[in-house]
């Protein structure tokens, strides 16, 4: 846990001065929580959340003090970013036994339910700001799984070790270096929603 935690500040940032959750309990009802002192399923609210927020706030569990999603720590994103109002909830996922090396850490934009942020524009906004990094970022409607960066020709390019065309040889090549000390597996072009990822709660 301490080495995810040290992995999303030096990927992502530190958590933001100013931005804080407000009102927004997404994570609390969406996300896979598993750890020693606290877990839930996904997709299941917490049982200590009530009408007005975390009931035991105060002596919440460590996991609950110390995850935070994307939108507290990336300045990029804009206010209308935080979950609650974006219908999006952006996570650094970490999956254990990775099926390519796109998964084992990448960004997961999740539509929650009800969400109108694809016809609103506001899911196209996000992933511009998103795929600017050298990070995986994955889409999810709550049915698929899909890789959003980097496109098609550079992840087929990484997977399958093909010499890169001279136009996107230092993309590849910086993806390689990266993300080669997962193992490569099939093509990511899509993945069932929570394919074996480990979540955690704020």
């Amino acid at each position: 846990m301490p080495a995810e935690t040290d992995l999303e500040t030096t990927l992502l940032g530190p958590v933001l001065a100013g931005r804080d959750c407000g009102d927004c309990v997404a994570c609390c009802e969406v996300l896979k929580v598993d750890t020693p002192d606290f877990s839930k399923p996904a997709g299941t609210p917490c049982i200590h959340l009530g009408s007005h927020g975390c009931s035991i706030h105060a002596v919440r569990p460590h996991i609950c003090r110390t995850w935070f999603c994307v939108w507290r720590r990336i300045a990029d994103m804009p206010d209308e970013g935080r979950p609650d109002r974006s219908g999006l909830l952006v996570s650094l996922n970490f999956v254990r036994e990775p099926r390519n090396c796109f998964e084992g850490v990448s960004i997961n934009v999740r539509a929650l339910a009800g969400s109108d942020a694809i016809e609103r524009g506001v899911a196209a906004a996000i992933l511009d700001i998103l795929c600017q990094r050298l990070i995986p970022v994955w889409f999810s409607d709550g049915s698929r799984k899909m890789l959003m960066h980097p496109d098609n020709e550079v992840a087929s390019l990484v997977l399958s070790g093909d010499p890169a065309p001279a136009h996107l040889k230092d993309e590849v090549t910086a993806w390689r270096e990266r993300y080669g000390v997962f193992a490569a597996g099939d093509q990511p072009d899509s993945m069932p929603d929570g394919g074996g990822s480990s979540e955690h709660a704020r």
